[in-house]
């Protein structure tokens, strides 16, 4: 493997990341005006990502370093071709960490709901803006012989770009959503669950135009690995949006992260040898053979990535478990808080409910079966245990039921 390759693989890794770590932060700031009635709930959904967000824009600024360093013609043609909307980008990413400092610094309720409109702006038009630019680097972009983009603004524009921005924004909302589920106070966690459910059955339909046009728009179909890719994005997708239905929340979790590396995975071994598709000429596509930096510099980047990039890793593992537990809502009433014990006891309850109704469902077919072969013998005393085992378990499957059904009505 060459130095070229292997900056291609850092670079694209380091954006994995940033998207993975950063894709529910976007999410649960698209959520932040529409969830919660009161301003401390407001400040526990922000408190969720607060500790974090800071760390996981490193990611971006490493992948930009790294693209720089190594690629350095890929960067220059990006920034000159399609600037406004890289520039959009981070004006707003620059607006949401400013949101997350002034917010508190005010109790007027009009200048805590601006920045938390700021905090959404600030959210959806960067996830709108890589489904877009991820789109058209897939596509092709109008770039000449000179390496230079040749377009306008209005090229990026298309009815598969604008899918992408689209999906990726959907895609985002879903793994915020479910984040919330492990981080957010209890109270919220039936509210948020439903809005998961919701979002993730969009995100599997519009997963379906995106993938179909990626292989009318694009050479995906052609290549093996971002075809798998696609379609394990899909089944990523469609899992998700089952164990939410099950209220099984950290697997949904590991889902949703599932269909960001999917997504991203199909889109760089997709473009690779590639960085920037030309649709102009196939052979003016800049790769990463000819818009490379010197042997030099590659090598120099690659080892310094192998060295800090491991000791990054063990930092946001450590940081992640730091910040593992709920952020429970800020209050004094001791009804919210004995309602928030309640719920998450109902909770742990109604799960080891639905194993039960597993268990039981699973040992009555079993009877059933021994007992039907022992209808037809003489009355022995195996025959009558099976058949009081039976009556047994029928009862307990109506039991569980109805503490279901009640667990239900003390949610409501």
């Amino acid at each position: 493997m060459d130095l070229n390759t292997v900056c291609f693989i850092m670079f694209s890794f380091l954006l994995l990341g940033y998207l993975l770590l950063e894709g529910f932060d976007y999410g649960v700031g698209m959520l932040l005006p529409f969830l919660g009635e009161s301003d401390r709930e407001k400040q526990a959904i922000i408190q969720t990502i607060a500790p974090v967000w800071e760390g996981n824009e490193v990611w971006l600024i490493a992948a930009g370093a790294v693209l720089f360093a190594g690629f350095p013609h890929v960067y220059a043609t990006l920034f000159s071709g399609i600037y406004l909307a890289l520039v959009l980008m981070l004006v707003t990413l620059i607006l949401r960490g400013v949101a997350f400092e002034f917010r508190d610094q005010n109790n007027n309720p009009k200048w805590r709901r601006f920045w938390d409109w700021a905090i959404f702006s600030g959210s959806i038009i960067p996830s709108l803006l890589w489904g877009i630019v991820f789109a058209n680097l897939l596509a092709g972009l109008p770039i000449d012989g000179e390496k230079q983009y040749a377009g306008t603004l209005g090229d990026l524009l298309s009815v598969y770009s604008l899918t992408g921005g689209l999906f990726f924004a959907l895609l985002f909302l879903l793994h915020g959503t479910v984040f919330l589920t492990l981080r957010l106070d209890c109270r919220f966690m039936l509210q948020i669950g439903k809005l998961g459910l919701a979002t993730s059955k969009y995100a599997l339909l519009l997963s379906v135009g995106f993938i179909l046009l990626s292989f009318l728009y694009t050479d995906l179909a052609a290549r093996l690995v971002p075809a798998l890719a696609l379609a394990v994005l899909f089944l990523a997708l469609l899992f998700c949006y089952r164990r939410l239905q099950e209220q099984q929340y950290a697997l949904s979790f590991m889902f949703s992260a599932a269909a960001i590396i999917s997504a991203v995975s199909a889109i760089f071994t997709g473009l690779f040898p590639r960085l920037i598709v030309s649709s102009l000429d196939p052979d003016w596509s800049l790769t990463v053979y000819n818009s490379a930096s010197n042997p030099l510099t590659l090598k120099l980047m690659a080892v310094t990535m192998a060295i800090t990039l491991p000791a990054v890793l063990t930092l946001e593992v450590w940081k992640y478990h730091i910040f593992r537990e709920r952020v429970a809502v800020n209050t004094s009433d001791i009804e919210s808080l004995l309602w928030e014990q309640l719920h998450c006891q109902l909770q742990k309850i109604r799960t080891h409910l639905g194993n039960l109704l597993t268990v039981i469902s699973k040992g009555k077919k079993v009877l059933d079966s021994n007992v039907l072969r022992l209808d037809k013998a003489p009355a022995t005393a195996m025959a009558k245990e099976l058949q009081e085992f039976r009556g047994l378990i029928r009862y307990g499957h109506q039991m569980a039921n109805l503490i279901a059904r009640i667990i239900s009505m003390l949610r409501k």
